[in-house]
């Protein structure tokens, strides 16, 4: 009998990786923009927003405070509005993204990889955005809606804070054989590192088991630089 054909995987973060933003971000400010949430919620973020801006703040502590504001005021909204200025996000930004992992997804899908995007922001402009590069598979956070009402409840940031557990589940829900020493992870947070023990690499061992990190500069002086690890 034919043994199964591994699969070769590629995992890709969206945003600061993909995107030259983030989706999330771009959401929230939309939304207080157009009337959706408060005025007051661009003053609650502000004093997070600033210290992160000039580097003198943490990003994740501006990236939680953000998901916090969005969980309080996403209670009874209608959904088809946030759907609405998403799409309008996609429209408008899509072709706002790093040059490398554009051209890296089109190259990887070609040797025929199984592409995979996973990001904190939410999964209905995750897919949006996705659609351009026709990833095989995009996972994004997830809110309750009854009704076509945003509840505000039960809102799960797994694939923001768990990512390694989500990509197990899919893998297991999906039976795949993986190839993991053959597949890539590509991220711009120390969030990538958690692949590498799927991949069945140890950062110590990064170099004998023919790993290579890249480090690009993002545009503009004041951006921080992307870590971007692939195998050959």
């Amino acid at each position: 009998m034919k043994k199964a054909k591994k699969i070769r995987l590629a995992v890709f973060d969206i945003d600061g990786t993909i995107f030259r933003s983030a989706l999330f971000f771009e959401l929230f400010h939309a939304l207080v923009n157009r009337g959706i949430f408060p005025k007051k919620a661009e003053k609650e973020i502000e004093k997070y927003y600033l210290p992160w801006f000039h580097r003198t703040g943490e990003f994740n502590r501006y990236r939680d405070e953000v998901i916090q504001l969005y969980t309080k005021y996403i209670k009874g909204k209608k959904k088809t509005d946030i759907d609405a200025i998403a799409k309008e996000i996609i429209s408008t930004q899509k072709n706002k993204v790093y040059r490398f992992t554009r051209d890296l997804i089109h190259r990887l899908k070609k040797e025929g990889y199984y592409t995979i995007a996973i990001s904190g922001s939410l999964d209905d402009i995750v897919r949006m955005f996705c659609k351009q590069f026709n990833f095989d598979a995009s996972f994004g956070s997830h809110a309750e809606v009854k009704e076509g009402i945003f509840t505000g409840k039960d809102i799960d940031f797994t694939s923001l804070y768990n990512k390694d557990s989500l990509l197990r589940a899919f893998v297991k829900e999906e039976n795949m054989l993986v190839d993991w020493q053959n597949s890539v992870g590509v991220g711009d947070t120390e969030g990538i590192f958690v692949f590498l023990k799927w991949w069945g690499v140890l950062l110590r061992s990064i170099r004998t088991k023919n790993w290579h990190s890249m480090q690009k500069r993002k545009n503009g002086p004041s951006l921080l630089r992307e870590k971007i690890l692939y195998t050959n």
